[in-house]
This record gives structure tokens, C-alpha cells and sequence, in this order.
């Protein structure tokens, strides 16, 4: 018999939040579009900090959905940088879910983000290198 070590989040812990009743669906689970909002939140933190300033989201890219997010679930968005062009950057990033406020996590969701840096009159600017 093997024993398989869980499989743990790439990147860096960069959002947490608690999945609370008024973002359900009718059937009880969390909105996939609220998870969505917190991984974009996650990816412009990272994005910002890399560009060193302003930026947009520009494409969400092949975003999957594996399972869904309970009330009282803690998301854990974890977020690395994949790509840097000359004005974009694209991040990857991982949902997990911790049930019940424990240690047991569940990826939830994955995707790749991309952002545009902006200068201070919303025109693309040079992301320095």
C-alpha cells in the first residue's frame, strides 16, 4: 500500500476569507462568482506588487470549478506569478477551501489572470523589470 502526501497549494498565500450566508445560491453552496471575486482580488494584490502600481484585470484564462465552497468554509487564494510581458502580467491561481475552520482543505477552484499596468491617466505603462 502507498500512502500519497495531500496535495498542497502553489504560490503564496495572498487572500482568506470566510464564506458567509449571504453569498449562496439557492441550493446552499457559495456563488461561483463571489469565489471568482475573491481570486481577482488575490491576483491584482500580486499583480500590483510586481508591476509596483496600478493595474487592471484584463482576461480571466481556462478558470475551473472542481468543487463548491460551503457556508463557514474559510477560501485560501493563493496566487504565483507565471507570466511578465512588457505592460501585462499573468497570475496563477489556486482556491482552496478549509472546512469546517479546520485543516482539511479542498482545492476548490484554478485559473490564470491577467492584468494591464496603468499610469496615473489609465494608459498601459512599461512594467518594470
Amino acid at each position: 500500500m502507498t500512502t500519497e502526501a495531500a496535495p498542497e497549494p502553489e504560490g503564496t498565500l495572498t487572500v482568506r476569507t470566510l464564506a458567509m450566508p449571504a453569498d449562496t445560491n439557492p441550493a446552499g453552496d457559495i456563488f461561483g462568482g463571489w469565489v471568482m471575486s475573491q481570486m481577482d482580488i488575490a491576483g491584482a494584490i500580486a499583480a500590483v506588487e510586481r508591476a509596483q502600481g496600478r493595474v487592471v484585470t484584463v482576461a480571466v484564462e481556462a478558470m475551473t470549478f472542481i468543487a463548491p465552497v460551503k457556508v463557514g468554509d474559510i477560501l485560501c487564494v493563493y496566487t504565483s506569478i507565471s507570466r511578465v510581458g512588457n505592460t501585462s502580467i499573468t497570475v496563477a491561481i489556486e482556491a482552496w477551501a478549509r472546512r469546517n475552520r479546520l485543516a482539511d482543505r479542498v482545492k476548490v477552484t484554478d485559473g490564470h489572470f491577467v492584468y494591464v499596468a496603468l499610469d496615473d491617466d489609465g494608459n498601459k505603462r512599461q512594467i518594470p523589470r
